[in-house]
């Protein structure tokens, strides 16, 4: 049957009024309706992304093969755990991963009593809620933070943690002396990415640092802030932080818009380092 016009009329269902908005949003919208549920292909996909979550969670961190891959960029590297035994007593016991394990403490502290590991930065790559996170994008990340360093800048051993929570880089960079330290951790999946990275970075770490004391950079992964211009913004907030002294909720991050010099941000020549606010034997 056609039209007066002689034109066949289409077949198939009208165009998706939806479709250039889902285009930019991994956000699960418009899914569509058979009959008075959701279409199968939506619902399995839910599955699917569910479970990745899922994994995620449990996923343990390989930290021997992460240690030979950040070797082989000539990163030296320490291995801790956390004071909790497995991962069903991590999940239940948040106060548990924040904390080192008697041994590991110890054996940090000695370090840093030797001045083995005093730094301006420390990296500490933390499997969080998403091992799968750091195995994929610490270390990239790691890589472009190290080929990054402004002149002048002394960076640590990259710390390996598991069953581990952001607070435990506050005891371990404390413990090593370190005068800022950034938690590079797998973030709680999300049904659109189970392998978000975050990067948390304190100034002057120490026990009991609140949350407000830090800033946060995160959905490090390709689909989100790729790991260069993650890389960037954390070496631009380092500067401010040993500027001003701090970090958290002071500092804001104005990192956007600022094109940063090749090898990161410099410091005058007659800007004399920063003193650590408190004298080693306090900062324990």
């Amino acid at each position: 049957m056609t039209d007066p016009t002689g034109t066949p009329p289409p077949f198939g269902p009208p165009p998706d009024p939806w479709a250039d908005l889902r285009a930019h949003t991994a956000a699960r919208l418009a899914l569509g309706r058979a009959g008075t549920a959701i279409p199968t292909r939506e619902l399995l996909d839910f599955g699917l992304a569910h479970a990745q979550a899922r994994d995620a969670v449990h996923l343990p961190l390989d930290a021997d093969a992460l240690a030979q891959r950040l070797a082989a960029l000539g990163c030296t590297t320490l291995q801790v755990a956390s004071a909790a035994p497995d991962r069903a007593t991590y999940l239940l016991r948040p106060d548990l991963g924040r904390r080192l394990c008697d041994g590991d403490a110890q054996r940090l502290r000695a370090l840093g009593q030797g001045g083995q590991a005093d730094c301006d930065l420390l990296l500490v790559a933390a499997d969080g809620l998403s091992a799968l996170a750091v195995e994929r994008h610490a270390e990239p990340l790691v890589q472009c933070i190290v080929s990054t360093a402004p002149q002048g800048w002394r960076i640590g051993p990259v710390v390996i943690a598991t069953q581990a929570r952001v607070a435990l880089g506050d005891e371990v960079g404390a413990l090593l002396g370190a005068r800022l330290v950034a938690v590079l951790i797998g973030e709680r999946p999300g049904l659109s990415s189970p392998d978000s990275l975050g990067i948390y970075l304190s100034w002057h770490p120490r026990v009991g640092c609140s949350d407000a004391e830090r800033n946060c950079i995160s959905n490090v992964r390709p689909q989100g802030l790729p790991p260069a211009a993650a890389a960037a913004r954390l070496w631009w907030l380092c500067a401010e932080a040993r500027r001003l002294g701090l970090t958290g909720v002071t500092l804001k991050d104005r990192s956007d818009g600022v094109t940063l010099p090749a090898g990161g941000p410099q410091r005058p020549q007659d800007e004399p380092p920063l003193p650590h606010p408190f004298p080693r034997g306090e900062r324990e």
